[in-house]
């Protein structure tokens, strides 16, 4: 498994369990690809957070955003 950069363990140095077991897979296929950003977005309700891989942010960003 891919070592994820530093910047994607400081995104999750102060966030939940709950918020980390839903946006860590997406951070490593991300660091094992080393292709793309990831968005994480959160949209209101039982759903809480989403993550996916994100072609128009660099290897490395983690970009929060509002669905």
């Amino acid at each position: 498994m891919s070592e994820l950069p530093a910047s994607y363990k400081e995104f999750l140095a102060d966030k939940s369990e709950m918020f980390i077991s839903t946006v860590k897979p997406v951070l490593q296929q991300s660091a094992a690809d080393k292709l793309h950003g990831v968005r994480v977005t959160y949209n209101p309700g039982a759903t809480g957070h989403q993550a996916h891989l994100d072609e128009t942010l660099p290897f490395g960003v983690v970009l929060e955003d509002i669905d």
